[in-house]
């Protein structure tokens, strides 16, 4: 009844919205200098890479997105960035997410494995793998690239990074916002932002965002929990001391409790409506992290920065489910994962405003994940197949230690051509401290004490070239590496290691400006070559149990990727697509759903269940994205604006394992999601109304351990905010 109350509200106030504006009085002619100053598109600047520069002047592939972007497209969380950036997709089932650019990033929720795609929040790496469930509220702005990373910031990274950065504290006086939103579902959520100058030398923001909301889902059966229910908590408390014009100094905290109720699924290849299930296990989904990080600038007399990131979080994430997604079985899991990061990055960085600029850095980070010997509610880390017949269990402490010097060097050859050159020095160790991998049925316990270290140096060339003030063109290679790890031990396969990975990208690109700057464009195509590419292979006797190891041959990616962004008078229009393929190299394996037979990676043979992958596509690495934008400003006599605004998101079908087997469920169907935004704004107040997913599409967003999960559906509502 709720639900059907709130969808016919909201669509009532879409079409009163429409009448009101039939009926206003046509806006004033406007000045034509302003209406030129008005319709050119807004220059978009990039701090990724340590200093601010044009993004339509930096050899990058890059999604760069402000807040303002941010809430006009209906993103408030990473699950979102999907649908408004190219090449990039996020499978969410709760306690982690498979994020990947390219088809690259992470595909497995497990702490063995490295991530292809760093998330930076405030400069500093965040937690890679789990906790990835932050909500985006009072950001600045988000910087998506695509390609490998490392030579002028933090951590080394195969497929891209991503650069969140919350608003900062100023000096301009007492200002911010609230913001009060309902919807379907039972959706309330308050958000708000206080920014305050605490004299000439400090300033403070403080940030808080609260939601609720009703699970998606009707369950049936014996169950326990409330899984999909929403009750999330966020709160940020930031301070900026400016004590003399060289140093500046900024302090942030952050706080997020995430109740998340657990996370519904039924198996892969159920053909129910995916929102009507059964369950009669347990269903429970927690994070609750901490974060600071002080980031501190000198400039010197002569113009050099020396810069300082500092870097602490405190997570931990519990999780408890169906695995089996239905009431006929009784298959359980539970986990409990607790993790500590320090970080710590140097730069000195040349002033920008000479021929030949430079920045060198080194960083150093700890990452700490325990499985503790704990009751929740019995183990750490808990497979029941089915539960109190045959159990196992895994506890202990897996520690990674990485540290890195890195630097890059630009020289502008003449005022049209310039070189750069970058270079990364990591070494990263990564250590099994007392894993107990247990099976009580059996009398086993099994106990890993293991550690594998790696160094690497890679590296980036590129030329750029301005061919005028309009149009720039770039073309580089760079190298990534992404080191190995440890394997925990299971009851008849021995613990063992798994090799680094190593890839070479080489990219073009050009960079448009056209139509007295109405219109901005961006084309790269890439390809990149793997050795030692890392794939997960599934146990085929234990649930939830993996191996990694390294594909024998070259696994290619390669494609086309594009954007543009215009503004003619009161239109606007941004578009992104791409359009790639993915190879993998020789590679003998056994699909674990299938009956398991002798299968050496390298030599095969190729018999039975045991199948060489060459030419197998990447998992989730979709041939084909797409997303447009549009809206219109109607501007009224009194200042008053009124905008609707639709945003559509294609993401093609793409394979969940590697063994790209239909009839195994493997297939992810492709996904068009349509956004609807009408906002009527006037002084300091915004009223919208919003429709997500507004043809209610039903898709399967994620498939992981025999489960499916059902993307979001229509949701529909209203938001309130007021400016000061």
């Amino acid at each position: 009844m709720g639900r059907k109350l709130w969808i016919t509200t909201s669509a009532a106030v879409l079409l009163w919205a429409g009448a009101a504006q039939a009926q206003q009085v046509p806006a004033a002619q406007a000045d034509p200098a302003a209406e030129n100053q008005a319709t050119a598109v807004d220059d978009v600047v990039i701090t990724a890479e340590r200093r601010t520069t044009n993004l339509q002047e930096t050899a990058v592939a890059a999604t760069v997105l402000s807040g303002e972007d941010l809430e006009d497209r209906g993103v408030t969380s990473l699950e979102q960035l999907q649908f408004v950036a190219p090449s990039t997709t996020v499978q969410n089932f709760g306690q982690g997410n498979f994020f990947n650019v390219r088809g690259i990033g992470k595909s497995e929720p497990t702490t063995a494995i490295g991530v292809g795609v760093t998330t930076y929040r405030d400069g500093v790496p965040v937690f890679p793998g789990y906790f990835q469930t932050e909500p985006y509220y009072d950001i600045g702005s988000v910087e998506l690239l695509r390609g490998p990373q490392g030579t002028f910031a933090g951590t080394n990274a195969t497929g891209g990074a991503v650069f969140i950065n919350s608003r900062n504290p100023d000096f301009s006086g007492v200002n911010g916002y609230l913001m009060g939103q309902v919807g379907s579902y039972d959706n309330v959520k308050l958000q708000g932002a206080i920014n305050v100058p605490l004299g000439d030398t400090l300033a403070a923001r403080f940030a808080v965002n609260q939601e609720t909301r009703e699970s998606f889902h009707d369950i049936t059966g014996s169950y326990t929990g409330h899984p999909g229910d929403i009750d999330s908590s966020s709160l940020r408390a930031s301070f900026l001391w400016t004590p003399t014009p060289a140093l500046r100094v900024l302090l942030k905290g952050d706080y997020n409790y995430l109740d998340f109720g657990g996370y519904p699924a039924d198996p892969a290849l159920a053909t129910n409506d995916p929102f009507e299930i059964t369950a009669n296990g347990p269903h429970s989904g927690v994070d609750e992290t901490a974060r600071v990080s002080l980031n501190v600038s000198y400039v010197l007399d002569n113009g050099i920065t020396l810069r300082s990131i500092t870097g602490y979080q405190d997570g931990i994430s519990e999780f408890s489910t169906d695995l089996d997604g239905t009431s006929a079985l009784n298959n359980t899991f539970y986990d409990r994962v607790e993790e500590e990061v320090w970080s710590q990055e140097f730069n000195i960085v040349s002033p920008s405003d000479q021929r030949l600029t430079w920045l060198l850095g080194a960083f150093w980070q700890y990452d700490d994940v325990v499985f503790p010997v704990t009751t929740f509610p019995q183990g750490a880390y808990h497979v029941g197949f089915p539960e109190g017949v045959i159990d196992y269990y895994i506890f202990g402490e897996t520690p990674k230690e990485t540290q890195a010097v890195f630097g890059q060097i630009s020289y502008d050859v003449s005022d049209r051509l310039q070189i750069q050159l970058g270079a990364r020095w990591s070494e990263s160790t990564s250590t099994n401290d007392n894993v107990y991998t247990t099976y009580p049925a059996f009398g086993l316990a099994l106990l890993q004490n293991d550690e594998v270290t790696a160094e690497k140096t890679t590296g980036k060339l590129s030329i750029n070239y301005k061919v005028d003030d309009d149009n720039f063109v770039y073309g580089f290679v760079a190298t990534g590496f992404k080191m190995g790890g440890l394997n925990a031990p299971n009851f008849y396969v021995p613990a063992s290691s798994f090799g680094p990975e190593d890839v070479i990208d080489y990219e073009l690109g050009w960079k448009s400006t056209m139509f007295d700057g109405r219109v901005r464009t961006q084309l790269g195509v890439y390809y990149m070559a793997y050795e030692g590419f890392q794939v997960i292979v599934g146990d085929p006797t234990v649930p939830l149990f993996n191996s990694i190891v390294n594909v024998r041959g070259e696994t290619v990616l390669k494609g086309i990727e594009g954007s543009a962004q215009a503004r003619f008078g009161q239109w606007s229009v941004d578009v992104g697509a791409s359009i790639s393929s993915s190879e993998l190299g020789d590679f003998f394996a056994n699909d674990p759903r299938l009956p398991r037979i002798p299968c050496n990676p390298d030599t095969g043979p190729a018999a039975g269940n045991c199948q060489n992958l060459n030419g197998n596509s990447q998992s989730y690495a979709p041939e084909v994205t797409f997303n447009a934008g549009v809206e219109y400003e109607f501007a009224f006599a009194d200042g008053a604006t009124l905008t609707p605004r639709i945003d559509y998101s294609h993401i093609g079908e793409s394979w969940t394992s590697i063994f790209n087997n239909p009839a195994l469920g493997d297939r992810l169907e492709a996904r068009d999601i349509v956004n609807l935004k009408l906002s009527y704004e006037t002084g300091p107040w915004t009223l919208a109304a919003y429709a997500l997913n507004a043809t209610d599409q039903t898709y399967i967003a994620a498939i992981n351990a025999g489960l499916r999960y059902a993307g979001p559906p229509r949701q529909i509502g209203l938001n309130l905010m007021r400016t000061f």
